[in-house]
């Protein structure tokens, strides 16, 4: 069982922690394989926002962990206690992963964890991150950015996407979207953060979709146009894509080909399953159309994806879902 070490102390944001233990704190129905086991891990009783904490062990347990959590730090003009900074310091250097929730990236700067990296941060406090931690290749428009052993997340929803993201490397595409069922968000976010910086997106805005988007989830393998997904939510096709900026990021057939990559993974990790199968179930139509899109978004062909992934997984059980 894996262990996931929240490193809390006073200053630090509720929804962020609230995020990471609802991810991480129990599994999705129907996961049998084994889950994580999550610690709260402070110095002392900690004041977040307006609740009062109790953790479960001191700052010294994130040593012995194998994920390190930092959430979100609430006053950037404020250095980060000392002893945080150094236990964050002391469990990368025993090898544990490390990732940060927002603004929890200046601790990890403060920490010299980023230092060469690539990292982000909420949006508002890009600028000075940068500023302050010349030595941190920031990047303001991505929802989360991965370095391997550190992984920083921009502001708020983004460090949902950040723990989905950790869910999907450990346990798979098939496992992070049950956690995302569960809590009713998409399992995967296309666009970066740059489109919430100056127009930020209305709480209701994506209400018209919201019947849409499992509309689509469950017809990936039919040929869909914009038209059709028009016609289902009952709008003009450039109504729709007006609202599906506002609530994704990018265009219906880019969210669309993100959402058949997505399914495609799960079915190489999951399923024996040929490429032309696969092809014909993600709505892709032939493998050399699947291949082409798969290997320019993955980065790697659907077969050596599937090797990578079956070769991970039969090294470590917990990994295989039963």
């Amino acid at each position: 069982m894996a262990t996931v070490a929240l490193a809390v102390t006073d200053g630090m944001l509720h929804f962020e922690l609230s995020v990471a233990y609802e991810v991480f704190g129990s599994a999705p129905a129907g996961v049998t394989a084994p889950w994580y086991d999550v610690a709260l891990c402070g110095a002392d009783a900690v004041r977040v926002g307006r609740f009062l904490l109790e953790p479960d062990a001191g700052l010294d347990r994130l040593r012995c962990a194998d994920t390190v959590i930092v959430p979100g730090w609430a006053d950037v003009d404020e250095g980060p206690p000392a002893d945080l900074v150094d236990a964050v310091r002391a469990a990368h250097a025993a090898g544990a992963r490390v990732a940060s929730l927002c603004t929890g990236a200046f601790v990890l700067a403060a920490a010299g964890l980023l230092d060469g990296r690539r990292a982000t941060t909420h949006w508002a406090h890009t600028d000075v991150l940068a500023a302050r931690y010349p030595e941190v290749q920031v990047d303001p428009d991505v929802l989360y950015a991965d370095n391997g052993s550190v992984l920083t997340s921009a502001g708020k929803a983004a460090a949902l996407d950040l723990c989905l993201h950790l869910v999907r490397l450990d346990h798979g595409s098939a496992t992070a979207n049950a956690v995302a069922r569960r809590l009713v968000v998409a399992p995967h976010r296309a666009g970066g953060q740059a489109q919430f910086v100056t127009t930020p997106v209305p709480a209701r805005d994506d209400r018209p979709l919201a019947a849409l988007f499992p509309w689509v989830m469950e017809r990936l393998d039919q040929p869909l146009t914009v038209e059709d997904l028009a016609r289902q939510a009952r709008m003009s096709s450039r109504s729709l894509g007006r609202h599906f900026r506002a609530a994704t990021g990018t265009t219906p057939l880019q969210w669309l080909l993100t959402q058949r990559i997505r399914r495609a993974q799960e079915l190489l990790e999951t399923t024996d399953d040929g490429v032309d199968a696969i092809a014909t179930a993600t709505g892709m139509g032939t493998s050399t159309t699947l291949r082409r899109h798969f290997n320019r978004t993955v980065g790697v062909p659907p077969d050596t994806y599937r090797r990578t992934f079956r070769s991970r997984a039969d090294s470590d059980p917990s990994r295989l879902l039963e």
